[in-house]
């Protein structure tokens, strides 16, 4: 801790977070030591495959409402304070929880999207979650009360949850054209949006170092802003339970949760 508070002392910090920032709000991450084995769906499947689509909604359904009334806690709250006294000027996030605007963080990009939106594949309308679930409800009577209360339900971080029978539950199509319906989150094997990334770009790149929180960086789509700021000569402070496919970029690395790391960052720094 020491290490990282003499590193990042005087200078302009930009985060990039991940699931991990988020265990301690109820929501699981994927790849945690203590994460059970995680099998995503890809965009592939979704697109390609009605009954993938019925099985994933079927899960969402029950899973977004887990999502959507948990809470953030003291490290979403640290970051807000760093960037309320200009340490931080912004956050990558990779989690679609939408926390950390909950928590107050004005500067954030929600790189793999929010679990709070759902787009039509074929027009491009983007409707509010909460009035596809009042369809769904509609749709499918009596099914939330039937898969019994959220709390016994693994649920992923995506806002899905794990079901056993999905088979008879109905979807409900786009009602302004009949198309598909996707949450607007970027699944495995589906590109994030290149104006997306290049805002981020931008974000690392106007900072002087990296702070990476809660993320086992596995994925391309975190672990370039990691490279980019390392071949920039700037310093990368890594703060994650276990090993990250980031660690040899980093110049601290702390093996320990999010929470209690944020929160002692935010009293020292600044």
């Amino acid at each position: 801790m020491d290490d990282a508070v003499e590193v990042l002392t005087g200078l302009r910090v930009a985060a990039l977070t991940g699931a991990g920032v988020s265990t301690d709000s109820g929501i699981p991450d994927y790849r945690g030591p203590d994460s059970p084995p995680r099998n995503p769906m890809t965009y592939q499947q979704f697109v390609g495959d009605e009954e993938f689509r019925r099985h994933y909604w079927a899960r969402n359904h029950v899973g977004w409402t887990h999502v959507n009334r948990s809470v953030p806690n003291a490290g979403h709250r640290a970051l807000v304070r760093l960037e309320e006294r200009g340490v931080l000027t912004g956050i990558i996030t990779q989690n679609v929880d939408l926390l950390h605007e909950d928590a107050g963080s004005r500067n954030v990009i929600d790189l793999h999207g929010r679990y709070d939106r759902v787009i039509c594949l074929s027009c491009g309308r983007v409707i509010s979650r909460t009035h596809l679930a009042e369809r769904l409800d509609a749709l499918n009577p009596g099914f939330l009360e039937s898969v019994g209360d959220v709390a016994d339900i693994e649920i992923a971080p995506d806002a899905d949850a794990v079901i056993e029978s999905t088979a008879h539950f109905r979807p409900a199509p786009c009602e302004f054209c009949g198309g598909v319906l996707k949450p607007e989150i970027v699944y495995f094997g589906e590109n994030v949006p290149r104006e997306r990334v290049d805002r981020a770009y931008a974000m690392v790149d106007d900072a002087d170092a990296l702070l990476v929180a809660g993320s086992s960086l596995t994925v391309m789509s975190g672990l370039r802003f990691v490279r980019r700021v390392s071949d920039a000569g700037k310093p990368v402070v890594i703060v994650n339970r276990g090993i990250t496919r980031g660690d040899r970029y980093a110049t601290v690395k702390i093996d320990a949760g999010t929470t209690d790391v944020l929160a002692e960052l935010a009293d020292r720094l600044g």
